[in-house]
């Protein structure tokens, strides 16, 4: 762990990367709030889970449907013509989002609207991923991993404070403050984010060859970590309903908050222990098995009886979800094309994100149905799919290693 917690200083005291590392968290914080803000807000104010699941879901399947063609845009325009009208028109429509909820107008509206705003959400997390090989230089071998790793724990110490930031807003102010802060941080950090020297200098990608129309999806590796992602996001998604209806249920609603923390607290925990670990066995047997062992872990929460007993299963249930994330980016970029990084990175995203639209839409109907322990269920159970699906495309993922296809664009 010591050589371990070494790698992460080293990537940090990098040049550059700081900076980079602490904007983009600032900028993303919103990830962690979004989803759970959205579901309170208009749950409380249209008094359906149906509804508030389905704007959920609109959201997350708007920042997955166009998020390849963004990363395909900063590929070929560079980073700041594109992240920087996004982050506007995310703030606006997020923004809009709030009147709309409290005018009682119809349900599809909000999805729509939803929609617009998740799908402006500027992919800072792939912008950074393509810069880390440049960032690193001659040392990216060794700490690619672990810089992915502390991306990877960034996000899930967003999915920590995210909730809890909810949780002081329901308890302080209303839900709807979380929105409305929400969308402040993402202007901000990406506005910073763009101004740092490693990201302005960014500008249309180095290409080798023509990979037409498909982009990064013309590998078969990239194709297969995509396909395969998209139960896992299902499984996080349908969580991310499951034990805010649990919490309602067991008559604690203030309670989702702390759950979706400690569930997100031990995700951090395990993907700091993945960097920090020098592994020997290949990615591509690795993360098949993190896959798994996310349904695997899945399943003790439908045995819930009480919050303080789902509070551990929840922090149980969280620990093989970095990994598996750390797992899949390294994966992608040593399999995607060279000149179409960020679009790789992007692919992935979106099939995460459209699981999680999903999961969101399919737990919040199963929550006000045959309850949240079917929720639970069948996130476990799709996640086990995944994992087995993954198996066996192996052959694909074991292709020949190459980090050119993660290189920032020049």
């Amino acid at each position: 762990m010591t050589l371990g917690g070494a790698r992460y200083r080293r990537v940090l005291a990098t040049p550059g990367v700081a900076p980079l590392y602490a904007l983009t968290v600032l900028g993303r914080v919103p990830i962690g709030l979004v989803t759970i803000a959205l579901v309170l807000f208009l749950r409380e104010e249209t008094g359906s889970f149906t509804v508030a699941g389905l704007a959920a879901a609109g959201y997350a399947l708007g920042t997955g449907l166009v998020a390849p063609f963004l990363g395909r845009l900063i590929d070929r325009l560079g980073q700041r013509p594109v992240l920087l009208p996004l982050a506007v028109v995310h703030a606006t429509s997020m923004a809009c989002l709030v009147p709309l909820g409290h005018a009682d107008v119809h349900p599809a509206v909000l999805v729509a609207v939803a929609w617009v705003t998740g799908a402006t959400v500027p992919p800072l997390s792939s912008a950074l991923r393509a810069l880390w090989p440049t960032l690193l230089g001659e040392e990216r071998d060794e700490l690619l991993p672990a810089a992915l790793a502390l991306d990877a724990i960034a996000i899930e110490l967003i999915f920590v404070t995210g909730p809890l930031l909810v949780a002081a807003a329901a308890a302080v102010l209303v839900p709807e403050a979380a929105l409305l802060f929400g969308a402040a941080l993402t202007l901000a950090g990406t506005v910073a984010f763009v101004a740092q020297p490693a990201s302005r200098a960014t500008g249309p990608s180095v290409r080798t060859g023509d990979h037409g129309l498909l982009g990064a999806m013309a590998a078969p590796g990239v194709r297969a970590v995509v396909l395969c992602t998209v139960p896992a996001g299902f499984c996080f998604g349908a969580t991310e309903v499951a034990l805010p209806a649990f919490a309602r249920a067991e008559g604690a609603p203030d309670a989702a908050g702390l759950l979706l923390a400690a569930w997100a607290l031990t995700s951090a925990a395990g993907g700091f222990a993945y960097g920090a670990r020098s592994w020997t066995s290949p990615v591509a047997q690795r993360w098949p098995l993190l896959l798994l062992g996310c349904g695997v872990t899945f399943l003790p929460l439908a045995l819930a009886p009480s919050v303080a007993v789902m509070v551990p299963l929840a922090m149980v249930a969280g620990c093989c979800i970095a990994p598996a994330i750390t797992a899949g980016n390294e994966l992608v970029g040593r399999l995607a094309p060279s000149g179409v990084g960020t679009e790789a990175y992007t692919w992935v995203t979106m099939a995460l994100v459209g699981g999680i639209a999903g999961g969101n839409a399919v737990a919040g109907a199963l929550a006000e149905g045959p309850g949240w322990r079917a929720a639970v269920l069948t996130a476990a159970i799709v996640a086990l799919a995944g994992g087995a699906l993954a198996t066996t495309r192996r052959r694909a993922l074991v292709a020949a290693p190459s980090l050119s296809g993660a290189e920032a664009p020049r």
